[in-house]
């Protein structure tokens, strides 16, 4: 395989990422023929909207410091300039954001107007989150034809409905647990791409050295590090939530985590047990670890030599699997909401249309975002900022996930809890305080009390 290219499996053409993009764009007989290059002046020019109704008004964003915000920020002036809305920002780090939000949110403060979200069910039965579908139907707000949401992927589509079809976000980003390979570090020891987990752990033990972890992957006692661990959980054949219900003390749960704690004791960097997705990716960035999993997002850093030291030799794979069963990583869409109490809704609603329409989608994917626009995804502009076989990597593994077992747990009302006990008992499996069996024992009756509470 030629040096720089980021493929790990087949090589990837043209034909099969197009089918691919096909399949996660449900039933789309054609790509559309957007260049990111367009004039999104003259794309918004084109819908059927009073773009300046609401001028004046200034709204307030509020965020995690994310490829997401990294890449509307350059383009609010735009925003400002087609509407006359201003535009007020406060991006955080990521867990700094997710624990004061809800603090701003429980005080029913009128700001932010827009915020980016996670926790769905908290938010709508704490009555946080307005809800979309009248914004969506009033003519004077939205042009469903300029719109289009047949352009977005079949996940990002499903992804915010409600139990009873009322949204309460819009989605904003689209990403799947991702296995990252450095291939020197593998070719070094002569060792192929692992596909399932047994192979990952012969391989990350194989090629672990005093400078380079084997693998690495997140293991915070904190639900925001819980992504990696429940795609694990997945592919054994687990879940999360059942019947409003913690299920990760069953036989597939515990062995899933037996296995992440073996990977990260066995082969994981020093310290593994404090690991948040940023230590992960810059332990990958600098050459420190052979492999990782974590957020397909990565890629656009990975890929990009002005961050790291390993966008040659990087490579880009699916998610592991089970001996005889598929994979199914942990997948999600970061979603915007906005704030029920807010004084300025309709601007709000303008601006996440403008956020997340094919225009201003084909220039923040440009920059390297996952979006969820087929159209994007399709793009010169996005494959090469994000990398072709980063790309079809990534679609893959949304296309492997399951969008219904994801939701159960980010839309349960209790999700916060569950999630923070559910990584403390993994968090003790990987520090080896607990068997796997005791720790998922005790996480789920400790979620359950939270979920009766």
């Amino acid at each position: 395989m030629a040096q720089g290219e980021n493929s790990l499996s087949h090589p990837a053409s043209r034909r099969s990422f197009i089918k691919g993009l096909g399949a996660a764009g449900a039933g789309l007989t054609a790509l559309p023929r957007w260049s990111f290059a367009q004039d999104s002046a003259a794309a918004n020019a084109n819908a059927a909207i009073d773009w300046k109704q609401f001028a004046g008004q200034t709204i307030a964003l509020s965020g995690a410091i994310h490829p997401w915000s990294n890449a509307i920020a350059p383009l609010l002036p735009e925003f400002t300039i087609l509407t006359g809305i201003n535009v007020t920002v406060d991006f955080q780090l990521e867990t700094t954001y997710l624990g004061a939000l809800p603090i701003r949110l429980a005080r029913g403060s009128s700001t932010p107007d827009v915020f980016m979200f996670t926790t769905y069910g908290q938010g709508i039965s704490n009555g946080w989150l307005e809800p979309l579908n009248g914004y969506y139907s009033m003519k004077s707000l939205t042009d469903p034809a300029w719109y289009d949401e047949s352009d977005l992927l079949k996940t990002a589509r499903a992804f915010p409905l409600w139990s009873d079809g009322e949204r309460y976000a819009v989605p904003i980003t689209s990403e799947a647990m991702t296995l990252f390979i450095n291939r020197d570090a593998l070719a070094a020891r002569d060792q192929p791409v692992p596909q399932t987990f047994d192979e990952l752990l012969v391989t990350a033990k194989t090629v672990k050295t005093n400078a380079m972890s084997g693998i690495a992957m997140r293991a915070q006692a904190g639900g925001n590090s819980s992504p990696p661990a429940m795609g694990f959980v997945f592919s054994y054949g687990g879940a999360m939530v059942e019947h409003n219900r913690v299920a990760f003390a069953s036989p597939e749960a515990i062995a899933a985590v037996e296995i992440y704690g073996q990977l990260l004791s066995q082969a994981g960097p020093a310290g593994v047990g404090s690991y948040e997705w940023y230590h992960v990716l810059d332990d990958f960035l600098q050459g420190r670890t052979a492999m990782a999993i974590d957020s397909s997002n990565f890629a656009t850093d990975i890929s990009n030599p002005a961050k790291g030291r390993v966008a040659k030799q990087a490579g880009f794979a699916t998610f592991p699997h089970l001996a005889g069963r598929g994979p199914v990583p942990f997948m999600s869409h970061w979603q915007a909401c906005i704030n029920s109490k807010s004084r300025n809704k309709r601007a709000a609603f303008l601006f996440l249309l403008w956020a997340t329409s094919k225009a201003t989608s084909l220039q923040t994917a440009a920059a390297g975002l996952a979006t969820t626009r087929v159209s994007a995804w399709s793009s010169e502009g996005f494959k090469k900022a994000f990398g072709p076989r980063a790309a079809e990597a990534a679609l893959t593994n949304l296309q492997n996930a399951d969008v219904d077992r994801a939701k159960a747990i980010l839309f349960h009302p209790q999700s916060r809890p569950i999630l923070d006990a559910f990584m403390i008992g993994v968090n003790e499996v990987v520090n080896g305080a607990k068997s796997a069996k005791d720790a998922m024992t005790g996480a789920a009756e400790r979620a359950n009390a939270a979920i009766r509470g």
